[in-house]
């Protein structure tokens, strides 16, 4: 019987059990073959995949910069060769000075190319007559040689009394003549094969050191450029290509020599700073505004170059930053490092941080109001904050704190501010507002003293000022709180506070975020003779922060990379040293967290007699005078009157803010604690006011009035 053979491209009916199976061989029995690749189609791709594969362009990539290297190395060797034989170079320098506008310079180089061309042709005569003075130094010599030599055969010869040895040295010395053209025969061939091969490869070392190949040919980490040293050529380069027309035809008219318009490079701090004289037709503010540009084309990030004017007209000062330097963190401050640290407020400078060159930046706040300000967590307390701990060092400086954030970061100034202030609230701006206009009262009573009279300084801060400018409370007789207008109580004590307040030792410092005409109304933020920025988001910004003179004069926080430039300010003042001809400087400033900051409070807090800190400013209470006044004390033994009274108008403005020594008299008297003189003044002991304290209680008498 035959065997049935079915097809494999026909359908049967399988067995159950493998359906599945049948079903995947059925369909590819009835898909249709698969066409051959040409020969051709593969042939293309695989030389494409040997065309581009990274060994292959690598390889490319070095035979294409070696072979660069000899060719350039050939052009820079002839350049230098002309350079030396010729006025070439004296040429370059002359049109790149007449280019620059600068003639003085322009005559000098003329004048130089002259002496060139006069040398050159006394050479060029002189060796007119060199042959001839040649043959005869030749023959001169020549003649007086050979008569030494039989000279000294002569003596050789009367000495061995052999006459043959009277040619002996003449012999000799035509031995090693002869010695010699032996040895320049034997090398002259390898001399010959060899030198053309020492030849390209001294052109090649020549053109390897100058990196002279394209940029693709280049290897990666040549290419990349990162922290590529700052040469005057790269500088050149990077200001050619800015963008900027009249710029890059004065550079290409200046030839080679672009590099004249560069003063020294100069190191400074983690970069490096240089000047740069623009060419007629190029202003300053061209670029200036293309600042990211340029700091690409000199391979740096835009946070890595800075542009600021000096003095010299139509000139910028470019500080460059090692690549990535400006990410490492500054030293610690000496407020942690020296705990024998003090403080003076009249000649002292608080040791705020580092500038840009790495020198220390020390601000002086002498009779000096203070705004900082900066988007939010950009390290603007903790800036704050370390210009007050330096300052609370000295023993006579009075501090009233208002912190409208109330997160703790003044918490280590209870027992070292008079007054302290903590929260967010309405109430909590409520007491800042009258924490202010009680400075205010002690600055007109300051004002109505006698001439000649000296005021201990009275520094009234108030961090996050802007709750207190957008406050919508008003008082009972409907004055606002907050706002900017002539009847907002905080906006006017600020206002008091600038107009006179320094001369009688009376500061406003403010700490605020995002400056806006709202949140920072303009009389107050001009009011601040140190003004200080961190990072902001418009320039707009920063011309509310630091005003229009120091950001036209190249300022910009508004560039500053937020959560990156921590702690990095931008300051316009004249209590810290600035480079001539520059309305700001850039600042580093040291990080001082809040428990080192509480470590240096307690330094401070141990150069003073004690200080009762006032925390909550209480409205309408009925109040005790001696039990006040006894309070205030603190740890101090004893009080000079005038103290007792600020201190009093620090714990009550209310009651206490227009007493006299008249009205703290009248409270002591009859209690055994009168004020009494010691050493010329007038004081309060402490104890005798506890005494008096103690007895009236024990007596249940009633509490003067």
């Amino acid at each position: 019987m035959t065997e049935n053979v079915v097809p494999l491209h026909k359908t049967t009916n399988p067995p159950a059990t493998d359906t599945a199976a049948v079903t995947r061989l059925t369909v590819v029995a009835d898909a249709p073959p698969a066409r051959p690749v040409p020969l051709w189609v593969r042939s293309g791709r695989a030389v494409r995949t040997a065309v581009t594969h990274e060994r292959t362009t690598t390889a490319v990539r070095a035979v294409a910069r070696h072979g660069l290297y000899t060719f350039n190395g050939g052009r820079i060797v002839a350049r230098r060769a002309w350079d030396g034989r010729t006025g070439a170079r004296y040429e370059r320098m002359l049109r790149a000075a007449e280019a620059a506008g600068n003639y003085e310079v322009a005559q000098e180089w003329e004048e130089r190319l002259q002496r060139f061309r006069d040398a050159r042709h006394r050479r060029r005569m002189d060796l007119l007559h060199s042959p001839v003075d040649a043959a005869k130094g030749i023959a001169v010599g020549t003649g007086m040689g050979i008569g030494v030599l039989v000279a000294l055969g002569i003596v050789m010869a009367i000495n061995t009394g052999h006459a043959g040895d009277v040619i002996t040295p003449l012999s000799a010395t035509i031995d090693f003549i002869a010695l010699l053209i032996r040895i320049v025969q034997v090398v002259w061939g390898p001399a010959v094969t060899i030198g053309p091969f020492l030849a390209l490869l001294a052109l090649w070392a020549v053109g390897r050191q100058q990196q002279a190949a394209p940029n693709w040919a280049l290897p990666a980490n040549v290419r990349n450029g990162e922290g590529e040293p700052i040469t005057p050529s790269i500088v050149v380069k990077a200001l050619r290509d800015l963008g900027v027309p009249a710029l890059a035809r004065a550079i290409k008219e200046m030839g080679d020599a672009g590099a004249s318009m560069l003063g020294p490079i100069r190191i400074a701090g983690c970069g490096v700073e240089v000047d740069v004289t623009l060419p007629s037709g190029v202003s300053t503010i061209e670029v200036q505004n293309r600042r990211r540009k340029l700091a690409e084309n000199l391979t740096r990030h835009e946070h890595e170059v800075f542009i600021t004017l000096p003095t010299a007209a139509r000139t910028v000062r470019l500080w460059i930053a090692d690549s990535g330097a400006l990410d490492e963190p500054i030293g610690p401050s000496p407020l942690v490092t020296d705990e024998t640290m003090t403080a003076d407020y009249a000649k002292g400078r608080a040791p705020w941080g580092q500038d840009l060159r790495g020198d220390a930046a020390a601000l002086s706040l002498y009779q000096r109001h203070l705004l900082i300000t900066g988007l939010s967590n950009q390290g603007k307390t903790a800036a704050l904050r370390a210009l007050a701990l330096w300052l609370a060092l000295d023993r006579t400086v009075e501090f009233r704190v208002a912190d409208l954030k109330g997160a703790g970061d003044w918490a280590m100034f209870d027992g070292l501010a008079t007054v302290l202030i903590q929260g967010p609230t309405d109430e909590h701006v409520v007491q800042a507002t009258e924490m202010v206009e009680g400075g205010v009262a002690e600055m007109e009573r300051r004002l109505q003293a006698p001439p000649g009279t000296a005021f201990p300084p009275l520094i009234v801060l108030v961090d996050e000022a802007q709750v207190a400018f957008m406050c919508p409370l008003a008082d009972e007789d409907k004055r606002p709180y907050g706002g900017s207008k002539a009847t907002s109580r905080y906006f006017m004590a600020a206002r008091k506070i600038h107009n006179q307040g320094r001369a009688v030792n009376v500061l406003l410092w403010q700490g605020t975020q995002d400056p806006t005409d709202q949140n920072l109304p303009k009389l107050v933020r001009e009011g601040a003779h140190t003004r200080a920025s961190l990072a902001l988001g418009t320039e707009s910004q920063a011309r509310m922060a630091l005003g229009d003179k120091a950001v036209d004069g190249g300022a910009a926080p508004n560039l500053l990379r937020p959560g990156l430039d921590k702690g990095t300010v931008v300051v316009a003042s004249d209590g810290i040293e600035i480079p001539a001809g520059q309305s700001s400087i850039t600042v580093r400033t040291h990080y001082i967290d809040t428990e080192i900051a509480t470590e240096v409070a307690e330094r401070a807090k141990r150069l003073r007699d004690g200080v009762t800190t006032l925390r909550v400013i209480e409205h309408g209470e009925e109040r005790d005078p001696l039990a006040d006044i006894a309070a205030v004390f603190g740890d101090a033994p004893r009080l000079v009157t005038q103290d007792v009274l600020k201190r009093l108008t620090a714990l009550n403005e209310d009651a206490y803010g227009r007493w006299t020594f008249t009205d703290l008299r009248r409270v002591l008297d009859g209690t055994g604690a009168e004020p009494y003189k010691s050493d010329g003044r007038m004081v309060v002991a402490h104890d005798r006011v506890t005494r008096a304290l103690t007895n009236r209680d024990a007596d249940g008498s009633a509490s003067a009035d």
